[in-house]
């Protein structure tokens, strides 16, 4: 049975068309590291998996406006909403709180 981050990283796959190159670029890991973390067989340290929930709730928000391609374009594009700084940088510096202020205005309708 897969554990909760290999969930994790098949939701951010599904919705947000990241993959495990993706993921592993974003955490600062090896592909098959993230790989052994998605089949359960490791687990990444709790630095790492809460990058990684923190991208996912940011995915899960991003989904509702968004196709998984549009959504990995979108979190690895700078924004003049973010001071043209990417998405997907605030997140690794747990700046996630300024990336979902932003996806809030998408909400609201106030950015397009």
């Amino acid at each position: 049975m897969p554990n909760a981050v290999a969930k994790i990283l098949v939701d951010l796959e599904r919705n947000g068309g990241l993959k495990g190159s993706d993921v592993a670029n974003i955490v600062n890991t090896s592909r098959p590291t993230v790989s052994r973390w998605k089949s359960g067989k490791a687990s990444p340290p709790l630095a790492t998996q809460t990058i990684i929930a923190d991208l996912r709730y940011v995915v899960d928000r991003l989904s509702e406006f968004y196709t998984p391609t549009e959504t990995r374009l979108w979190l690895h594009a700078k924004h003049s909403l973010l001071n043209n700084e990417r998405a997907i940088d605030l997140i690794i510096a747990d700046r996630t709180q300024e990336v979902l202020a932003v996806i809030e205005r998408l909400d609201t309708g106030a950015y397009l």
